[in-house]
């Protein structure tokens, strides 16, 4: 496939990609008329910071599976459109985690200790030893707002200092509070004025971006020095201003700002203040990091695999993925055939997990199966990005239920929709160490049969002869049936349900002939 590499990254990354088979176009500094124009031609898009996927560039990309970012947020790209087209953003959100940690520690260092300060002064020939006196991190408290990997990290460094450790993240959970040596808080009113430092490791959204401002900053200690490595906006830079001025807060060191690049803001050109232009990943290990793991999950999404960064895919945790990952074919299977076993529009769709499997979250089954669906209804691009987003555009529902107890199968699933008085049902489980998809189930009768790409579904009364005339009808046309399952009889009616996979399309006229020389009361040709 085409690959456009629109930013700088690693030559291991590019070199990854090409092994692959891939064709890899790198293209810097295009302009936002020239990705529009360029986009159609290509299946991935790679990106860092600079080049914008915006919508437009996104629905241009009619080709486009999967845009990657080569670092951790991906606020750059337009997720909304990418997910209503089908196109899995990734990022890369580990490969700077390290840097990012040791360039708060050295902005910590250099805002307490005025090292840049003094270093500018030495450049312009003066010896100044009593302007640049600072202070020591030791047995300082240091707040931090946000405890994920980055912040996880810096809490690990700033121990090593004896620092004492104090955070707010209403998504840590004590227990990893507690291993990170952070007194956790639930209000941050209570932390201001106890830090001596405080910096920030938050994502932006809508509740963090000027998290900090006038009425913050008031609350906090007399003399408190700021950091910021993590995204531009969490503190107000122009509410801050006064607070500078006045020594309320003594230094605020920012790497990152609301727009960049940034040549000017509120806080350029005051004394106390430390800039740096976006560095937390600048850095030699973080950049070959970026390119690698980019490059890896960029060939996973081509591949039509999982994507453990896509952000607009639900992630799973691994524990769950290796339960259910053998299973996620056979839903898209069962949604396949489903879609083309009824004979009306589905609006209601109900996926029954029994066994084993019952004891996860199989949401991701369900997105699979509404990918097996619409992939026969649209035309436009199906995944499990976007699976969701369609059922929800077209009032399609579906409803999950789950049955932990073991019946004929360690675990089984089943897909099913109901249409007026008829209820259509298929079912599989997965066996053997690649999980090989298996029907075990249509229209409840049970059978076993591995499927292939051409599939007859045909219900008979059962009586002498009749897999007979199927064969000879189907051999007089030239179609070999390849294996066959017959369902379990229904002792009622009479009635049996023969699955078989054969070599070739079946044609009208074929499948007409079969109807009426077998007397078939119900038939199907299923292509997958």
């Amino acid at each position: 496939m085409k690959i456009l590499v629109a930013e700088k990254i690693a030559s291991a990354g590019i070199r990854l990609l090409e092994e692959a088979g891939n064709s890899v176009d790198v293209k810097l500094g295009l302009s936002p008329e020239e990705l529009v124009d360029c986009i159609p031609y290509y299946e991935a898009l790679i990106v860092r910071s600079a080049t914008k996927a915006t919508r437009e560039v996104i629905e241009a990309g009619t080709r486009l599976k999967i845009i990657g970012r080569a670092g951790v947020g991906v606020d750059n790209v337009d997720v909304v459109a990418a997910t209503e087209r089908g196109v899995i953003v990734c990022n890369a959100p580990t490969s700077n985690v390290v840097s990012a940690a040791e360039q708060t520690m050295a902005l910590l260092l250099a805002g307490a200790r005025r090292t840049p300060q003094a270093n500018a002064s030495m450049q312009n020939a003066q010896w100044d030893r009593a302007a640049f006196t600072g202070n020591e991190l030791y047995q300082k408290t240091l707040a931090i707002f946000g405890l994920g990997r980055i912040g996880g990290l810096v809490a690990d460094r700033a121990r090593s200092f004896e620092m004492k450790l104090i955070g707010y993240d209403p998504y840590c959970s004590p227990e990893r509070a507690a291993n990170l040596g952070v007194t956790l808080f639930d209000d941050i009113d209570d932390i201001l004025p106890q830090a001596d430092f405080i910096t920030v490791h938050l994502p932006k959204t809508k509740e963090t971006i000027g998290m900090f401002g006038a009425e913050q900053y008031a609350r906090m200690k007399d003399g408190v020095y700021l950091v910021n490595t993590a995204r531009g906006g969490i503190y107000d830079l122009e509410a801050m201003v006064p607070f500078l001025k006045n020594g309320k807060i003594a230094g605020a060191a920012v790497d990152v700002f609301a727009t960049e690049p940034c040549t000017d803001s509120p806080i350029h050109g005051l004394p106390t203040v430390i800039l740096t232009p976006h560095l937390g990943a600048s850095t030699v290990e973080a950049q070959a990091r970026a390119g690698v793991q980019i490059a890896e999950y960029v060939l996973l999404g081509l591949q039509n695999k999982m994507v453990p960064t896509a952000v607009n895919v639900d992630l799973v945790p691994e524990v769950v993925m290796s339960a259910v990952a053998p299973y996620i074919e056979g839903c898209e299977t069962l949604g396949v055939m489903l879609a083309q076993l009824s004979r009306e529009a589905i609006s209601n769709v109900e996926l029954k997990v029994l066994g084993e499997l019952a004891n996860y979250d199989v949401g991701l089954l369900g997105t699979a199966a509404l990918r097996g669906i619409f992939s026969q209804n649209s035309d436009d691009p199906v995944n499990l990005v976007n699976a969701n987003y369609i059922a929800e555009q077209r009032g399609v529902t579906i409803s999950i239920i789950k049955d932990p107890r073991r019946y004929e199968y360690a675990s089984k699933v089943s897909l099913s929709t109901q249409q007026g008085s008829q209820r259509i049902e298929i079912g599989c489980t997965a066996s053997g160490p690649d999980g090989v998809t298996r029907i075990v189930s249509v229209f409840d009768y049970k059978l076993d049969l591995i499927p292939k790409k051409y599939i007859l579904v045909l219900k008979y009364e059962d009586t002498p002869g009749k897999l007979g005339r199927i064969g000879t009808v189907l051999g007089n046309a030239n179609i070999n049936i390849s294996t066959m399952e017959i369902g379990m009889l229904d002792e009622a009616t009479g009635e049996a349900v023969v699955l078989m996979n054969v070599d070739d399309p079946v044609p009208n006229d074929v499948f007409r002939e079969l109807c009426n020389v077998v007397g078939v009361t119900d038939g199907w040709f299923v292509e997958l």
